[in-house]
């Protein structure tokens, strides 16, 4: 009659080739082949709609809120993703896997911040930069998705951190801490089990918001990128103290820049402090 009768995904086999590509579909109930449209907005006229129970059954309330508060910003629309939700869940896997890993070697020592070794100091920066940044994102701007993104960093920096030495784990401890307090307004209550099991006394939700040591930001070295006419050649390292005469010797010196500089004359070398180099040479 040309008009559209919308019909709920739960109530259409959708098929499939080899590859996982559709390539049709019909009705459940009668077999009748229906139009796979694209992106709509959820509304009842359109039978579109997700039931958040459903959701929350299969995954969990904290999985379904950290999907939706990481998607967008909690101003703005947010288009449904059922692969979204699913990384959402594998997510907080991860961080359950580590945590529970982390315990069941036994109670942590106490961390010694005046003796860490370089490895460990870059882990401690990290756990650092993830609160002040999470801190600005929730405090100051309510912006979740950012502040989720900051913890999604720090774990990847966690998940590769040693463990070997008593001040590993202690240095894992506080990563995890933090973690767990970070997403605590998101996620509450697998944060709140999570605070139990790192042996934290009392609930979360009455935990103090975790507090940025600024002296665990200050880098000792500094790894800059190296462009050559403006195209990537390579990475060096300087103190962070280094003079711009000394970044640019070290660049000048870099020998990816010594092969792409052959034969050419340097005419202009440009230091943007704390970032990259880039020679003009033709």
């Amino acid at each position: 009659n040309g008009g559209k009768d919308w019909f709920n995904p739960a109530d259409v086999i959708v098929e499939r080739d080899a590859k996982a590509k559709i390539i049709g579909a019909k009705l459940a109930r009668d077999g009748l082949p229906v139009e796979i449209g694209g992106t709509e907005k959820m509304s009842k006229s359109k039978n579109n709609g997700v039931d958040p129970q459903a959701m929350i059954d299969a995954y969990g309330a904290d999985t379904c809120r950290l999907f939706m508060m990481f998607a967008s910003p909690p101003d703005m629309s947010l288009e449904w993703s059922d692969s979204g939700v699913e990384g959402a869940s594998r997510f907080l896997r991860r961080v359950w896997r580590l945590a529970h890993a982390h315990v069941s070697a036994g109670v942590a020592g106490t961390l010694d911040t005046a003796s860490l070794s370089d490895e460990q100091k870059a882990v401690r920066r990290a756990i650092h930069l993830a609160i002040k940044q999470a801190s600005v994102d929730v405090g100051q701007h309510h912006k979740f998705n950012t502040a989720i993104a900051q913890v999604m960093t720090l774990m990847n920096v966690l998940e590769k951190a040693a463990t070997a030495s008593e001040q590993d784990r202690a240095l894992l401890q506080e990563g995890l801490e933090t973690v767990a307090l970070l997403l605590a307004p998101i996620t509450p209550h697998i944060s709140h089990e999570l605070w139990q099991r790192l042996g934290k006394q009392g609930a979360i939700i009455d935990a103090q918001w975790p507090k940025v040591d600024e002296s665990a930001l200050v880098q000792d070295s500094l790894t800059l990128v190296v462009q050559v006419n403006g195209k990537l050649r390579g990475q060096i390292e300087v103190p962070a103290a280094a003079s711009r005469e000394e970044v640019e010797a070290a660049a000048r010196g870099n020998e990816n820049v010594l092969r792409f500089t052959e034969g050419l004359t340097i005419r202009k070398v440009i230091v943007v402090p704390g970032k990259l180099v880039n020679i003009v040479a033709n």
